[in-house]
This record gives C-alpha cells, structure tokens and sequence, in this order.
C-alpha cells in the first residue's frame, strides 16, 4: 500500500499597491494552475497601516499637524503538489516570478 503525502510551498507576498499585489497573485495562480499542482489558495492577511502624525511648522502652532498613513498589504499562496512532480513546479514558479518583477 502506498501513502500519497502532498508537499506544500508557502509564498508570502507583500505590496504598498494593493492593485500590483492582486494581479501578481493572479498571474502566479494562473500558471501553476496550468501544471501539476493538486491545489491553490490564496489568503488575504491583515492589511498593516501605520500613520505618522507630523507638526505643520516646526516652530509654532501646535495644534496644526499632518497625518500620513503607510498601508502594507499581504497575501500568502499556498502551492499544494505531489513531490514527484516537485522540479515542473518550480521551475514553472520561477519562470512566474521573474515576469512579474520585470516590470
């Protein structure tokens, strides 16, 4: 009797721009879906937001201040495969990877 066990490649993905993150996710779904990979998710995390509250004058007033927030959005994919046919898969995520940081 031979027991299936499945690998599992975990990426973490992280972005100021929440549109470059989503479609990055995308495009990675979208090619290993193409190979043989069991199963694929993709989880959102908690958006990390941090604000920064500067005065307006150095010297005066204050009361008068600026806030500026820095958002960090994440998510992670999860790559579910049979260790046989772990070199197609990654190969196919590297060939994924370098397309999408090319631009």
């Amino acid at each position: 009797m031979e027991i299936k066990t499945n690998a599992k490649i975990r990426v973490r993905l992280e972005s100021f721009n929440h549109e470059l993150l989503t479609s990055a996710c995308r495009k990675i779904s979208d090619t290993i879906q193409n190979s043989d990979a069991t199963k694929l998710s993709v989880v959102s995390l908690p958006t990390d937001k941090r604000i920064y509250c500067v005065l307006r004058s150095p010297h005066v007033d204050k009361d008068s201040r600026e806030h500026f927030e820095l958002r960090v959005h994440k998510r992670v994919i999860e790559i579910y495969y049979d260790p046989t046919v772990k070199c197609r898969i990654i190969s196919k995520f590297r060939i994924t990877v370098r397309s999408i940081i090319s631009y």
